[in-house]
């Protein structure tokens, strides 16, 4: 037969010839691809009974005319030709002429199909070489490779897992935002938090950039000018959502709020009998600490009832409904005080609202009192018309209702929000010796009246010492301001000027003023400040709140033996400057309805 395009040196070989006349008289399906052996073999007895093994030259000569010729039926017939080989010659590897893959291919389209391959030829074709495409091998080496692994423990699983690898998990950047925060004076600082920043976290971290004192009453204030509204933020709150639910010109101010705990220190100061539902039907004998756990208490249905004034949609004229704050809202009854169902109307959910007190006066909305109060929905920014506007008879039971807000939207979240500085302070060692400071332990009283110092042991002399000396301290400043003018640096000078580095002292305020900041910080029992009196340039004033009342006393200044002193009773108890006033009225109530206790502070960012 004749092969086109078969080299003419691969034709014209002897053994060549020869295994095509040994192949002519075999069937079609033995056909094999015929082999010729090397020189150095062609002497050997055994010529006729070995062969040459031709797949890796066959695999190569695949791989370099695949485009022309199909993968499959070139692997077919290497199979095929692999097989009935097998029979006749013993496998010998050397290197030889490939043969041409187009005769096997001719052959093979007239003749039938192959027989059933026997045991000896399947084990075989398992030892023998094929032409095994690149994807094909990658997936069966990935599928086998898991299973012939050995089951080896993994020492760090921690480490192998994504999901939960400190190292291997993708670093998640948390986005910060930016907020400004205002103080009373105007100054404005702003800061950058993450999203998940509490109200009591912004309010730490301005109270530690600010270097002021951190007594758990700093508060952020969320303050609407265009509408006249403002509340305190819950400590637990996110600030970031609060501030997207905020108009372009609402703030957050930066202030003390004394009142925003106090109800669980005296909850009968915050919840007046005739105002609590149960406190009526038991006559009043159930205790404060049960008055609390009421409101507490999911379980529980405390009611709040009285009377409010209600404005009217779109007009100035209000009108006075008898309501009731429940768990599920704020009700007012249609007919009288009636609390059947049919008769009340909701008013406004807790839930998705918040409770605001107006500032802006009773001059703008025509309000029948100056006790305002305003109902919010979370999601309205400017919109007046979403507004419930509301007016207490009296201070008293305004902070009732707003207090009970709180409590019943919130919950035991204010409680937990309450008991976190005292937790701190728990967790602090105990005081072995008695509180006091470094400097102060360290202090003994010593006689220098002879040629060495000596340390005073007895306390009865320690104290006669310390009087003495405060005597002739005084006699020597009489003395030099007899002798000259004073400096700048005098004591006597000092005592007069000394107040006003003082965080309770605000200058020249006028009494509307004073009022507002009391107000804006709580109304507790003890809150105070001293200022410039208006009516006497050479008087002070001290301004203090009582039940929930705004009292002034006025400081008078009196001389005695060419010294200028202060006091509050007409000359009875004299101070030489006024922080040895309020520190005395700190301990001491005298002739104050109360002592002080917290000093209305303003802080400067």
């Amino acid at each position: 037969m004749a092969l086109a395009g078969c080299p003419d040196y691969f034709l014209r070989h002897s053994n060549y010839q020869e295994s095509m006349d040994r192949t002519s008289s075999r069937r079609p399906e033995e056909l094999i691809v015929p082999s010729f052996q090397s020189s150095t073999n062609q002497n050997s007895p055994h010529q006729h009974d070995d062969d040459v093994d031709l797949e890796q030259l066959v695999n190569d000569m695949n791989s370099s005319m695949e485009s022309v010729y199909s993968t499959q039926a070139d692997t077919a017939l290497l199979l095929n030709n692999g097989h009935a080989h097998h029979h006749h010659h013993h496998h010998h590897p050397q290197h030889v002429h490939p043969s041409y893959p187009g005769h096997g291919q001719a052959q093979r389209r007239h003749t039938p199909p192959l027989p059933p391959i026997s045991p000896s030829r399947e084990r075989l074709r398992h030892s023998q070489p094929m032409h095994i495409q690149a994807i094909r091998c990658l997936k069966e080496e990935h599928h086998k490779r898991p299973a012939s692994l050995p089951a080896i423990p993994n020492p760090f699983p921690e480490l192998c897992s994504p999901t939960g690898s400190p190292i291997l998990s993708p670093i998640q950047i948390a986005e910060n935002y930016i907020v400004k925060v205002w103080s009373e004076d105007g100054a404005g600082k702003v800061v950058e938090i993450p999203a998940d920043m509490t109200a009591r976290d912004v309010c730490q971290l301005l109270v530690y950039k600010s270097h002021c004192l951190d007594d758990n009453a700093w508060t952020l204030v969320e303050h609407h000018p265009g509408l006249g509204l403002e509340r305190c933020l819950e400590d637990h709150e996110l600030v970031v959502q609060v501030q997207a639910s905020m108009s372009s010109d609402s703030k957050f101010l930066f202030r003390k709020n004394y009142a925003k705990y106090e109800f669980f220190r005296n909850p009968l100061n915050f919840f007046p009998e005739q105002m609590v539902a149960w406190c009526q039907e038991s006559d009043g004998s159930i205790p404060p600490s049960q008055l609390l756990q009421n409101f507490l208490n999911s379980s529980s249905c405390p009611e709040i009832q009285g009377y409010l004034y209600l404005k009217e949609p779109g007009r100035k004229s209000w009108k006075k409904l008898y309501m009731f704050l429940r768990r599920s809202g704020l009700y007012f009854s249609t007919k009288g005080t009636s609390k059947e169902p049919r008769h009340l109307q909701l008013l406004s959910d807790l839930e998705d609202s918040n409770i605001f007190t107006i500032i802006t006066g009773r001059k703008p909305h025509n309000a029948p009192t100056d006790y305002q109060l305003c109902i919010k929905p979370s999601k309205v920014t400017s919109d007046c018309k979403e507004l419930k506007m509301l007016c207490a008879e009296d201070e008293q039971s305004r902070t009732c209702w707003m207090t009970a807000f709180r409590l019943l939207k919130y919950g035991i979240i204010l409680y937990q929000s309450y008991n976190i500085p005292h937790q701190r302070k728990s967790n602090l060692p105990p005081f072995t010796a008695p509180v006091r400071s470094v400097s102060e332990n360290s202090l003994v009283a010593m006689d220098f009246s002879g040629r060495t110092g000596r340390v005073i042991d007895n306390p009865v002399e320690a104290q006669s010492a310390a009087v003495e000396e405060g005597q002739t301290w005084r006699k020597r400043s009489q003395r030099m301001n007899v002798l000259g003018s004073p400096s700048p640096l005098h004591p006597s000078s000092l005592s007069t000027v000394i107040h006003r580095t003082q965080v309770w002292f605000h200058g020249r305020i006028m009494r509307e003023e004073a009022h507002k900041m009391i107000i804006q910080q709580g109304q507790v029992d003890g809150l105070f400040l001293l200022r410039d009196s208006q009516s006497n340039p050479k008087a002070f004033v001290l301004t203090l709140c009582h039940h929930q009342k705004i009292k002034h006393f006025q400081i008078l200044p009196c001389e005695e033996d060419g010294q200028v002193f202060f006091s509050l009773d007409d000359g009875t108890t004299k101070f030489t400057d006024l922080i040895h006033l309020v520190e005395f009225y700190q301990l001491n109530r005298g002739v104050l309805p109360c002592k002080l206790k917290h000093p209305c502070t303003t802080v400067a960012l």
